[in-house]
């Protein structure tokens, strides 16, 4: 009897989603846990996994809007499953005894890339084993963090970002014959990308925006990471990165300024005695903020490991509709993609966001002397309708007083 399989819920105010892409082909043997395709909705990115072994027959195609619950194919599980799970390799095994009548094109590839294990590849998802084939590089260097060790697309940006230069990245050059329209692409929006539009638009229509800056001397924590981040690391299983420094520091902040870290509710301020900090991550579909609840009761081991583990599942399609939901204050770090100085737009209903910004060497002027200090801008962007300029100029002040001496924060001073 064939399983079902069905577009999981993922929240109840999500009705519909959009099957993104099949990782599998109509015919193909599948195993038990092994990702199937994967959804987006107007939040989420989900990967959906089989739950038994089998054999895929696909009802609805990639591209195609679904309802939740719907289903869009199913799994002919038993001795079925099994017989024609030994037939696939029987039948690849055999291509190369018909070939013997052409051996050169079998036996060799024109121009071939650097030979990528098949082993290795079996499991990826398509969009990984094309990215992999356009960069021409060999999957068995590629660390992989999906379950079981399986490669995701996070894992081959990340391993070109840190490849030596030499590693090849082929693009085809435009022929000079080819006109304009040939060198478009028109792609609907994803409902992620849809999700993201209306709600900047809502936030610039919505609130009274205003943004003040200030910079930050980053030499102490700098210091302070470098001398304990290999005792942090042993005792915690984690690194010391300066987000948590951020969030800690926010949190203290948000503590003597509560209107920022609270909502405007109709004729009401809606004030709340906790800090659920979102932390705005990008992703190759979309920007999301997932939200750290109570950072307030949390150290710096509690924050990296909460970022790192919401980059897991942000990377391995994990990312649930309750990851995102209750913010009352975010931190972007527009830093890590060399980004200067900016103004982060609100998330609506919240009334404050923070915007960091890459560490740059600069001088400045400390007891008459000009010395060369690693210097950060950062921005605060705020509701003008309940936080006033003196708040907003106080909060970004504190904010400033904890990273400089990140000890107040211990002696809460």
């Amino acid at each position: 009897m064939s399983i079902e399989i069905k577009i999981p819920s993922v929240g109840e105010s999500v009705q519909e989603a959009i099957l993104a892409e099949w990782f599998k082909q109509e015919g193909d043997a599948v195993q038990k846990d092994e990702p199937l395709f994967v959804i987006e909705t107007d939040k989420v990115t989900l990967e959906v996994v089989a739950e038994t072994d089998g054999v895929l027959k696909i009802l609805v195609e990639a591209g195609e809007a679904v309802a939740i619950g719907a289903v869009v194919g199913t799994i002919e599980p038993s001795e079925t499953t099994a017989d024609s799970a030994k037939e696939l390799p029987a039948e690849e095994s055999s291509e190369p005894e018909v070939v013997p009548e052409k051996p050169p094109a079998a036996s060799t590839q024109p121009d071939p890339p650097p030979t990528v294990d098949d082993a290795v590849t079996l499991h990826l998802a398509p969009s990984v084993r094309r990215l992999i084939a356009e960069k021409h590089l060999d999957a068995s260097k590629i660390s992989g963090t999906g379950p079981g060790g399986r490669i995701n697309k996070g894992d081959v940006l990340l391993y070109l970002e840190s490849a030596p230069a030499g590693v090849p990245d082929e693009m085809p050059s435009p022929s000079p014959q080819m006109s304009e329209k040939a060198l478009e692409e028109r792609k609907p929006m994803s409902p992620i990308r849809k999700r993201i539009a209306e709600r900047l638009l809502e936030s610039k229509q919505n609130t009274a925006m205003l943004t003040t800056f200030n910079e930050i001397d980053m030499s102490r924590a700098m210091q302070i990471r470098t001398l304990y981040k290999e005792a942090f690391k042993k005792r915690h299983d984690i690194g010391l990165g300066f987000m948590s420094f951020f969030i800690r520091a926010c949190v203290e902040a948000l503590k003597e300024i509560p209107e920022i870290n609270a909502f405007i509710d109709g004729n009401d301020i809606l004030y709340h005695n906790y800090q659920h900090i979102g932390v705005a991550i990008g992703s190759d579909r979309g920007l999301v903020v997932p939200v750290i609840r109570h950072a307030e009761r949390m150290s710096f081991a509690d924050v990296e490991k909460a970022i790192v583990e919401y980059v897991g599942k942000i990377r391995e399609n994990r990312l649930e509709l309750a990851d995102l939901e209750g913010g009352t204050f975010t931190v972007s770090n527009g830093g890590v993609y060399g980004s200067l100085l900016s103004t982060p737009i609100l998330n609506v209903p919240q009334s404050g966001i923070l915007g960091m910004h890459k560490i740059e060497k600069r001088p400045v002027v400390i007891e008459d002397q000009i010395v060369i200090r690693p210097m950060m801008y950062v921005a605060l962007s705020y509701d003008h309708r309940i936080v006033d300029g003196k708040g907003a100029v106080t909060f970004l002040k504190r904010v400033k007083e904890f990273v400089e001496n990140p000890e107040r924060m211990i002696l809460e001073v």
